[in-house]
C-alpha cells in the first residue's frame, strides 16, 4: 500500500454495488484496495450460505478492475448476542442497523486504518458531506434504494473517514456501469437477506437458537382463542403471513374475510394477540417513545420543530415533532397515525435530505 496516491479500502461483498463503488474510485485516481469480510461461520455447507460464490465474484471483479484484495472475518458476537436478547424480550431488532454501526463501520474501519487507509468506502446508497465543520449523512439520489435509515448510528469520526461513491447514482445506472466495464456481477441478483443470516428462512434460523414455546393466539377485540403459535419470538407487530389463522365471519367487517395481523405480544402470558383488517385501530399509533439515542452531529435535534421520521425501512417520510427528552430517551409525536410501530425497530429522524440520527423504539 505504499503509494503517493491516497488509499481507500472498499468493502467488497461480491455484489454489483460495492464492485461499481470500487470501479468509480479507481477511475477517480484513488489507490483502491478491496476488503472481503466473511459474515457467518456456522453453516458454510448450508444451501443458503453464499460466501464461497461471493468470494469468487470479489476476486473476479478485483482482477478485472486491477486492484488487490485483503480478507478479514466479521465477528458476529459483536451484534448477535444483542440480536438474540432483543428477540427473547419480545422486541424486533434491526440487525442491519447493528451490523453497520458495530461491524461495517467500526470493525471494518479499525481494520482499514491499521492497514494504512486514508478512507473507507462501501456500496451503500447514501451520501456524506462536510457542512459547518461537521459531517452530515444524506439520503441517496435514488430514493427507492436509499439506505441512510440503516446508517443513522454512524458517528462524526466514522463519517469523516467514509466515502459513498453511489450517492448520486440510480441502481439502473450502476448496473449499466458494471456492464460497460465488463463486470459479470452487472446482472447478479441483489441480496435480500439479513446481514449475518443471508437468504435462509428467518423463522428456521431463529429456531436454532430460540426453541419453540407454543401458546395461544387470541383475538384482541374479544379475547377468544383463534389459533396457536410456536413462540412469540418468531412474530412481529404487523405480521400477516405465517399465522395460520383464517378469516372468519365472526370477526369480518362488511361481510368480508379480512386478513389477521399481529397487534400485541403478551410475553408474561405467552399470548399472541391478533386483529382482523389492515386498518384496525390497534395497528395505528400517533406517538412513540425511543431510547438508545444516537445523533450524528453529536447534538440533540430541537424540540417541537417539524421533522420527518421513518419507523421502518422503505416507509414514506412521516411528519413529526420531538416532544421531550429525558434520561431514557425521547418522545416522538406524528402528524398522522403510523401503522405497526414495532418495539425494537429504529425510528430515524430527518430534516429534508439530512439524516439526523434516531433511536430504538421502546
Amino acid at each position: 500500500m505504499r503509494s503517493n496516491k491516497k488509499t481507500v479500502i472498499v468493502g467488497l461483498s461480491g455484489g454489483v454495488d460495492s464492485s461499481v463503488a470500487a470501479l468509480l474510485l479507481k477511475e477517480q485516481g484513488w489507490n483502491v484496495v478491496g476488503l472481503f469480510m466473511k459474515n457467518w461461520e456456522d453453516d458454510d455447507n448450508d444451501e443458503y450460505c453464499s460466501s464461497r460464490q461471493d468470494l469468487i465474484d470479489v476476486m473476479s471483479v478485483a482482477d478485472r478492475i486491477g486492484i488487490d484484495v485483503n480478507f478479514a472475518r466479521e465477528y458476529r458476537e459483536r451484534v448477535f448476542s444483542i440480536f438474540l436478547e432483543e428477540y427473547q424480550a419480545g422486541r424486533t431488532p434491526n440487525p442491519d442497523v447493528l451490523c453497520n454501526s458495530e461491524i461495517k463501520f467500526r470493525a471494518f474501519l479499525d481494520h482499514a486504518l491499521q492497514m494504512g487507509a486514508d478512507k473507507i468506502a462501501t456500496g451503500h446508497y447514501a451520501g456524506v458531506r462536510e457542512f459547518d465543520g461537521r459531517f452530515q449523512l444524506l439520503k441517496a439520489e435514488d430514493g427507492t434504494k436509499d439506505q441512510s435509515y440503516f446508517l443513522h448510528r454512524l458517528s462524526q469520526q466514522q463519517l469523516s473517514r467514509t466515502l459513498f461513491p453511489l450517492a448520486a447514482f440510480y441502481k439502473r445506472d450502476v448496473r449499466r456501469m458494471a456492464e460497460a466495464a465488463g463486470l459479470h456481477v452487472a446482472v447478479k441478483k441483489d441480496s435480500t437477506g439479513i446481514c449475518f443470516i443471508g437468504e435462509r428462512p428467518f423463522k428456521e434460523f431463529l429456531m436454532r437458537y430460540l426453541p419453540p414455546k407454543k401458546g395461544e393466539i387470541r383475538c384482541l377485540d374479544d379475547n377468544c382463542v383463534v389459533g396457536e403459535h410456536d413462540g412469540l419470538t418468531y412474530h412481529t407487530i404487523g405480521q400477516r403471513k405465517g399465522l395460520h389463522v383464517g378469516g372468519t365471519k365472526q370477526y369480518a367487517r362488511d361481510g368480508e374475510h379480512e386478513a389477521w395481523f399481529v397487534a400485541r405480544k403478551d410475553m408474561a402470558g405467552n399470548v399472541l394477540y391478533v386483529v382482523q383488517g389492515h386498518a384496525h385501530p390497534a395497528l395505528l399509533t400517533d406517538s412513540l417513545e425511543a431510547g438508545q439515542l444516537s445523533w450524528i452531529s453529536g447534538e440533540r435535534p430541537h424540540r417541537h420543530w417539524v421533522y420527518a421520521a421513518k419507523t421502518r425501512y422503505r416507509q414514506a417520510d412521516a411528519a413529526c415533532e420531538i416532544e421531550a427528552f429525558d434520561a431514557a430517551g425521547c418522545r416522538v409525536n406524528f402528524a398522522e397515525p403510523q401503522w405497526a410501530v414495532t418495539p425494537g425497530q429504529s425510528v430515524v429522524i430527518y430534516e429534508s435530505r439530512v439524516c439526523l440520527g434516531g433511536g430504538v423504539i421502546a
